[in-house]
């Protein structure tokens, strides 16, 4: 796997620019201003302007602001992601695999053993982009691979072995 910036398949929310909009349509309520038109103002729904007149009349302007991050926390802290990309850096060897090939599986123990944190194969993706990597096809031929055998055998040896047909099959 190799290092680069990860697909954006939808855009990012700017939470602060959304907390800033109903921060403005608090102003705009507590000047004595319509739902309605709070709305239109903003370029938001007339749903979204109720809402939050609602919230802003329970709990004033504390009641807009932003609740947080949005979406289950992640696993690993930014300190152990940074420990897994180490690890995966030295390679698949370094970290006790039989091979210079990683998959999600191995990447999947590899951080279960750094961490202690389990994670589906099928979700270490999201992780390996969290670190800016992507998936890469190992090369076609091996590195051992030794054309001059090969031609040896192809032009030599498989000749010998190879069947031919009987003269008298043709017949």
């Amino acid at each position: 796997m190799e290092t680069k910036q990860p697909k954006r398949y939808r855009p990012r929310r700017d939470f602060a620019g959304m907390e800033k909009r109903r921060m403005k349509a608090a102003k705009l309520f507590s000047r004595g201003l319509h739902q309605a038109e709070v709305a239109r103002r903003l370029g938001v729904s007339r749903q979204a302007a109720k809402n939050w007149f609602d919230q802003w009349k329970r709990r004033g302007c504390g009641g807009l602001k932003a609740a947080g991050r949005a979406g289950r926390k992640p696993k690993l802290l930014p300190k152990q992601l940074q420990r897994v990309e180490k690890s995966l850096l030295r390679g698949p060897r370094a970290n006790g695999l039989d091979s210079e090939l990683w998959s999600l599986p191995r990447i999947a123990v590899v951080i279960e053993r750094i961490t202690g944190v389990r994670y589906h194969p099928g979700h270490v993706w999201k992780v390996m982009r969290a670190l800016r990597w992507s998936a890469q096809k190992p090369q076609t031929r091996a590195r051992e691979r030794d054309e001059a055998a090969i031609y040896h055998w192809k032009t030599r040896t498989w000749p010998v072995i190879k069947k031919k047909p009987e003269s008298a099959a043709r017949a």
